[in-house]
């Protein structure tokens, strides 16, 4: 009777999870696929997915799989085309739409979502991204919760650029 109690005891606690990263409400990314460019982002907790600012978006087929080409939108950035494989096509509603209901599904904006390594700090993750024109933004890059949780990440809005520049 005491080993069981003893086991229920250990099934019991509580697992530890290890304490996440704490970073400002914007930081420096790296994007070692996209010539290493560095990118102010703003880390969004009120956001799913992540999103990067580019034009020429361009949908194709390659090898009977889909991909997509495009150009950053950024203040700098040159007109390389870059292209990647799509791992998706995300559905977004926009806030506007949330509270009218008379709209309907066609009012959905469709992007492409791309696995992209982004560099923050010294840690490397590969996360989903969304492409869409963010250039009528002040940051190029938005980081949602779901890369938040790759980076194992907690955001003190009230702090700013606490990683530095991306070392990866």
């Amino acid at each position: 009777m005491k080993s069981l109690l003893a086991l229920f005891a250990l099934v019991a606690l509580p697992v530890m999870a290890a304490e996440p990263t704490l970073y400002g409400r914007y930081e420096y990314i790296a994007l070692p696929e996209i010539g290493g460019e560095v990118l102010k982002a703003k880390m969004d907790t009120g956001a799913l997915t992540a999103s990067l600012s580019a034009k020429d978006i361009e949908t194709f087929t390659r090898d009977g799989e889909d991909w997509v080409r495009f150009r950053l939108a950024t203040k700098d950035a040159s007109n390389k085309v870059f292209e990647h494989k799509v791992a998706r096509i995300s559905k977004i509603k926009s806030r506007s739409d949330e509270d009218d209901e008379e709209r309907d599904s066609s009012d959905v904006a469709k992007r492409p979502v791309v696995d992209l390594e982004l560099c923050l700090g010294n840690v490397k993750r590969t996360v989903e991204v969304n492409l869409t024109d963010r250039s009528h933004f002040n940051y190029p890059l938005l980081i949602g919760a779901k890369a938040l949780r790759e980076f194992g990440a907690a955001v003190n809005p009230a702090r700013r650029y606490t990683a530095d520049k991306p070392d990866c």
